[in-house]
């Protein structure tokens, strides 16, 4: 009997490993990306022929000494009526409900993969998430692997009242607003893990492009099939929630981190390049749209003028990240529920996904005319007593302003500007006297004569921080100094 079983067990596994298959993420409901070469991929028996059919296109391969093969569909226009795929070896695959739309990745910590079950107004947000043209496929657990993995798991589900629940709320928010602007079915693809830092998330070749990141890239080219990883462990996540769904075409991906690495200044910078690097180079998109949420206010409002504590210098890295091309940053800094400042998880994801989606829809969608985020500092003046300070993405102008809740942001007319400050060159802070001028911001304190350096909300939680433009839009938080 047990001489049956082995034989048995052979053959199913020398079955599976010649049996056409195709990984988890290309499967039925999905949504093929548009206006790019568009991989088709899997695995079958050695030197099989493997045809795939869709939109008209015919593309044919033979399976390698592995069993591996891959196809290349050609561009795609977006298409909101369902279609059929068929991968022919010497078995048939059909893939049904398939649309061709815009995808994007959505990934990070817990901030990202807080569910619409677990935010704000999650009855009501359910009870209108009917969307079929908009797709959701959630890798499933938390995993690690020490080498990268072709093989993965999850499952494409059309998004609905019952499929929606369990999904990103930053993600979703993000792709409805998208699906809404541009009209076009929406692929989300989410992949999150709460607590983990930037390190695991990265590829090897990601930490090979930052000469700083030099040990981190000689400790994951170490790695064996035996070495054992961990949930902190460089790369590690990376493996086996995200590689096995490269080369998948995406137009690109939101990420929310950077709790875990809050203690961090300018080597989250380097990380951050090595992150988006390394995804652009394993989806084959050197172009791939990459847009960040900069950490939310959070603990007790900061009462200092110098600030500089908590998550003050992360911030700067993240916003000092933004010379890497075709990326973006929501600035967040005004959506802690004020009642709760202690709650990491702002549940207010409304937001979040929305101002990602500004950044999308300007940028990568090329809509000139919305201004893709609050007032962003670019320079300054000094003249006399006063510092002048310069800002890009001002839209039709600057403002005093108040967010609560999910409501709009509302102007204070005749409202003070608060969360800026100056220092001479003995480098004391003091707290400035703000006034919009224009598209400027001047500051002045009658304790400083001489000014060199300003800040504005550079500190754990600028409560109290309200330049907006009149988009909305928050200013984010930067200082002038290098002290």
């Amino acid at each position: 009997m047990r001489i049956l079983s082995s034989f048995f067990l052979l053959f199913c596994t020398s079955f599976y490993a010649h049996a056409l298959r195709l990984p988890a993420v290309i499967n039925s409901n999905m949504v093929l990306q548009r206006d790019m070469p568009v991989p088709i991929w899997g695995w079958g028996e050695a030197g099989a022929k493997v045809t795939v059919f869709f939109a008209g296109q015919k593309k044919e391969t033979t399976a390698g000494k592995n069993g591996a093969w891959m196809v290349k569909l050609g561009k795609l226009k977006a298409n909101a009526s369902p279609s059929t795929l068929t991968v022919k070896g010497n078995e048939e695959i059909k893939l049904e409900n398939i649309l061709v739309g815009e995808v994007w990745i959505c990934s990070g910590q817990s901030n990202m993969e807080w569910k619409v079950s677990q935010c704000a107004n999650p009855k009501e947000e359910m009870a209108r998430a009917n969307h079929p043209k908009i797709r959701l496929f959630d890798v499933p657990g938390h995993t690690v692997h020490p080498l990268p993995q072709r093989e993965g798991k999850g499952e494409w589900k059309v998004c609905s009242s019952q499929s929606v629940p369990g999904f990103s709320a930053t993600g979703y928010y993000f792709g409805r607003r998208l699906h809404l602007s541009l009209g076009v079915p929406i692929g989300l693809i989410g992949s999150n893990w709460g607590g983990t830092r930037i390190e695991p998330w990265t590829t090897l070749d990601g930490f090979k492009s930052v000469p700083e990141l030099s040990e981190q890239a000689k400790s994951v080219a170490a790695y064996t099939q035996e070495t054992q990883v961990k949930g902190g462990s460089p790369s590690a996540i990376y493996n086996s929630m995200v590689h096995p769904l490269t080369p998948y075409a995406l137009r690109g991906a939101i990420w929310y981190q950077g709790e875990s690495n809050g203690a961090e200044g300018v080597t989250y910078y380097q990380k951050k390049h090595a992150l988006v690097k390394g995804w652009r180079k394993a989806f084959q998109n050197p172009n791939l749209g990459f847009y960040w949420v900069q950490l939310c206010n959070w603990k007790k409002p900061g009462t200092t003028p110098g600030g500089g504590d908590g998550w003050a210098k992360l911030r700067e890295a993240q916003t000092q990240a933004l010379d890497l091309k075709h990326t973006g940053m929501a600035v967040i800094i005004d959506l802690a529920d004020a009642h709760n400042p202690g709650d990491i998880h702002p549940k207010n994801k409304q937001d979040v996904g929305g101002r990602l989606a500004r950044w999308a829809l300007h940028q990568t969608y090329e809509m000139d005319a919305l201004v893709p985020s609050g007032p962003l500092y670019t320079g300054h003046e000094i003249k006399g007593r006063k510092v002048h300070l310069s800002f890009k993405n001002v839209g039709q102008g600057l403002m005093v302003g108040k967010k609560e809740g999910l409501n709009p942001t509302q102007r204070v007319t005749g409202g003070t500007l608060k969360h800026f400050s100056i220092a001479g060159a003995d480098k004391q802070w003091h707290w400035a006297e703000a006034k919009i001028v224009g598209d400027q911001v001047v500051l002045s304190s009658k304790a400083v004569k001489k000014p060199v350096a300003a800040r504005y909300a550079f500190t754990m939680n600028p409560a109290d921080a309200n330049l907006y433009n009149m988009d909305g839009l928050p200013a984010g938080p930067f200082r002038t100094d290098h002290w």
